[in-house]
């Protein structure tokens, strides 16, 4: 991932599907952008169709997702469809939302992707901002959970992740490494779907959310295996996390690159890890003014 010029889509494109949050029909319509615009998401249902735009900024505290608000408007799950965004390296797009929260689709951004696809990508003058880790970085959330980050010796993005929730988990232990290019993230990350155990449903049911979810929308693992559903890889667990560290790094606006080892890693972790390294890399950047 050497320095490149920033990328749009050619033309409009859209994609819809049914929200796992609040179960609303949600349409996504992206459209292409001008250089150095970022990615904004804009809520087209609300007064004023106000803007916000995909970037740390604008992060708001959730749990097990990310979401983002501002300028009265708030736009959850955005992880998979900043992935998709990121993994073929589009740059500034538009994305008129008419719900709270993008679409659950089959829990995985293929069809996001498929939609990017169909469009077609523009390159444009402007060069894309890279984030390099300047040196060893580390983050380990209360659970133990934990992410680090190291500088790389070659150009590009590098990510394994270890999965790993104990031998009584109906989910077994699994690892995937990638070097994440546009090819890569297609052929191996894309329709990495996301998981819970059976055992976790009837709380967030309680809570409201996935009203029109079922066991065909995602993986839901039971102690007999993989409830109403089949997997398209045997790790495709560690594959999703990776697709969520994709998607949450991508709120950087930059090209982020370096080596990645998370191990049972969550979005609150990734997003702290990112505030380490534009931190140290801010740091880095002063010291080299002053020599």
């Amino acid at each position: 991932m050497a320095s490149r010029n920033q990328r749009t889509i050619r033309k409009e494109t859209s994609a819809e599907g049914v929200g796992f949050l609040t179960g609303a029909d949600v349409s996504l319509r992206f459209l292409p952008a001008p250089e150095n615009h970022g990615v904004v998401f804009q809520r087209v249902d609300l007064n004023g169709q106000p803007c916000v735009p995909a970037a740390h900024d604008f992060l708001v505290p959730r749990q097990r997702r990310t979401g983002i608000s501002g300028n009265g408007a708030t736009i959850e799950l955005v992880e998979h469809v900043m992935s998709a965004l990121a993994g073929l390296q589009v740059d500034n797009c538009l994305i008129e939302i008419n719900a709270p929260e993008t679409p659950g689709f089959d829990g995985s951004c293929k069809a996001v992707v498929d939609a990017l696809l169909i469009a077609d990508f523009e390159e444009q003058s402007a060069t894309k901002p890279q984030l390099r880790v300047p040196k060893p970085l580390h983050v380990t959330a209360e659970d133990g959970s934990m992410i680090d980050a190291r500088p790389f010796g070659r150009e590009g993005q590098t990510i394994t992740y270890l999965l790993d929730y104990g031998p009584n988990s109906p989910i077994p232990a699994q690892s995937y490494t990638v070097n994440v290019t546009p090819e890569t993230f297609v052929n191996e990350i894309c329709f990495a779907r996301t998981f819970i155990l059976d055992s976790e449903i009837a709380s967030l049911k309680a809570l409201g959310y996935g009203p029109r979810t079922t066991a065909k929308d995602l993986l839901v693992f039971t102690a007999d295996g993989v409830l109403d559903n089949e997997l398209k890889a045997a790790d495709e667990c560690a594959r999703h996390k990776i697709l969520d560290c994709i998607g949450d790094f991508a709120l950087t606006g930059c090209d982020v690159q370096g080596y990645f080892n998370a191990w049972r890693t969550g979005h609150q972790t990734n997003h702290e890890l990112m505030r380490q390294l534009q931190d140290a890399s801010a740091a880095e950047d002063l010291e080299t003014q002053v020599a």
